[in-house]
């Protein structure tokens, strides 16, 4: 009598038993963080804004994700110009380039070198190619032959020569010029 009451049942566990999938079923949680579309070797490729030659660009490794318009640069060597003549190079362990903003975003021993020695030094900087400055949000270095100085943040042209710094500390060599800021 028990079995003309609960067929279903035995057949239903039966099925569950034998029927059990195996494996990992698949998700549908869209791109992951580490699948990019495409991975290039030493990429090296040129940036421009309106037909105007803006910046070499070198990485080790390029991960690019065309969905993000988005370039994951590792060990990246950045020749920044200026109509045409360079004006600095930028080196960091790691960036990020958004290629419909322009901009990059670079981490991790971030160095940039003028052509004529002057060397800014800083853990983050960013990089604006549609207007061709560098500005940082993090305490930063700097030096040139007869300067050393400091801050906690810049925004600049790619030549350094319109630089603008917020809380500012430095000397001049051999002439002990402090330049105002807090904490003197």
């Amino acid at each position: 009598m028990t079995r003309a009451l609960w067929p279903g049942l035995v057949v239903a566990l039966a099925c569950q038993a034998a029927c059990a999938p195996t494996g990992v079923p698949p998700t549908d949680r869209g791109e992951r963080a580490d699948s990019a579309d495409q991975v290039m070797l030493k990429m090296v490729t040129q940036l421009t804004e309106k037909g105007v030659l803006q910046s070499y660009v070198e990485a080790d490794t390029a991960f690019l994700y065309q969905n993000e318009q988005r370039m994951d640069l590792r060990h990246l060597r950045i020749r920044l110009l200026d109509k045409g003549t360079e004006r600095s190079t930028l080196t960091a362990d790691r960036g990020i380039y958004y290629s419909l903003s322009g901009k990059l975003d670079a981490r991790g021993n971030v160095e940039v070198v003028t052509t004529d020695g002057r060397r800014l030094r800083t853990s983050h900087l960013l990089y604006d190619k549609t207007s061709n400055r560098v500005e940082s949000d993090t305490a930063f270095t700097y030096e040139s032959g007869s300067e050393v100085g400091s801050g906690k943040a810049f925004r600049s042209d790619v030549d350094f020569h319109n630089l603008s710094i917020d809380e500012p500390r430095g000397f001049q060599k051999g002439k002990g010029i402090l330049l105002p800021g807090p904490g003197r």
